[in-house]
């Protein structure tokens, strides 16, 4: 299978993506590394993961120009995933970076956990996908972030529905939008629950 019939994975350069990897294989899904803006246009499927820096994720999405491929896929609402850090990418910005724009496709600032809970938030959490959910089923997800989204007014949700998670406070841990599918957990680490969640995803129909 090729790039530009299967399952491009985004090289952002802040990412381990072996488990993501394995994960898709497991699937059944044949998933290419790639850093070509080209590449992600033409693919049936995109997974954007991350792990680090808003900052450096974003110069690299830049550098390369798969900022502006990523932002036409979602907005023509192709098959998408977006793994923890990919998550915050689509949001407008993120308080890590200062200054630095995201995405900008959902239109959301990451916040750092406040208070004396843990942070990072390392380990497992319930997830509350709303009604109608497409991909996603209430469980246990594996989570692994300092900061997050705060759960959008209904008038602020621009057709993205929001699936939550509690973590002194109610916070966003997923986001839908037709194919598009963005996650604050990490679906590859999240055992049973996640494969099932990997699994919809590249079954649904372009």
């Amino acid at each position: 299978m090729s790039v530009s019939s299967g399952v491009a994975v985004v090289r952002t350069g802040t990412a381990n993506l072996a488990s993501v990897l394995a994960a898709l294989r497991r699937a059944g899904a044949e998933p290419r590394v790639t850093a070509d803006p080209d590449a992600v246009r033409r693919a049936e499927r995109v997974v954007l993961p991350g792990v680090g820096a808003f900052e450096a994720a974003m110069e690299r999405l830049r550098e390369t120009g798969l900022d502006a491929a990523l932002v036409e896929r979602v907005r023509d609402a192709r098959p998408t995933l977006g793994i923890c850090l990919g998550l915050q990418l689509l949001g407008r910005a993120s308080d890590e970076s200062p200054g630095v724009v995201g995405l900008g496709i959902v239109p959301l600032v990451a916040h750092r956990f406040e208070g004396s809970i843990r942070v990072p938030q390392l380990g497992w959490n319930i997830v509350t996908p709303p009604t109608g959910s497409r991909f996603l089923e209430p469980g246990h997800a594996y989570f692994a972030n300092s900061y997050r989204w705060d759960l959008p007014a209904r008038s602020e949700q621009d057709r993205w529905t929001f699936a939550a998670s509690d973590h002194g406070g109610p916070f966003v841990s997923a986001a839908e939008r037709g194919t598009v599918l963005a996650c604050q957990f990490h679906p590859e680490l999240s055992g049973a629950w996640g494969a099932r969640l990997i699994a919809r995803w590249l079954e649904a129909a372009c």
